[in-house]
């Protein structure tokens, strides 16, 4: 319920940055990317939402490991080539939301969190 809830509001916000959606839970056998989206320059944008009511015992970056970057590489090829998309430049972005103990949430977003 609550990761849901995240890539939503996550993408309420990046939509607010100019982005554009392009489909939500892209899955395969190789993984699942939370949200593909296009920025306002063309580049496709594959982003990974993290969602934590608090961060008390590690901060939600850290859920995105080396194994976790592997498989979104890999699910997004697997996108780019079952669309038969070339030669588009695309990039991994991390957003994380925390819910906190009051107030409204924190939303980070990490532009070109990782390369592969």
């Amino acid at each position: 319920m609550l990761g849901r809830w995240g890539e939503k509001r996550c993408e309420k916000f990046l939509k607010r940055k100019g982005l554009k959606t392009l489909t939500r839970n892209f899955s395969c056998k190789t993984g699942e990317i939370d949200l593909v989206m296009v920025d306002s320059d063309g580049t496709l944008v594959f982003v990974e939402v993290k969602t934590r009511a608090t961060e008390d015992f590690s901060a939600s970056e850290s859920a995105v490991t080396k194994a976790k970057q592997i498989r979104m590489l890999r699910t997004a090829r697997y996108f780019l080539a079952t669309n038969n998309i070339e030669n588009r430049p695309f990039r991994f972005d991390v957003v994380t939301i925390v819910l906190g103990e009051k107030g409204p949430g924190q939303i980070r977003h990490y532009e070109n969190a990782f390369v592969p």
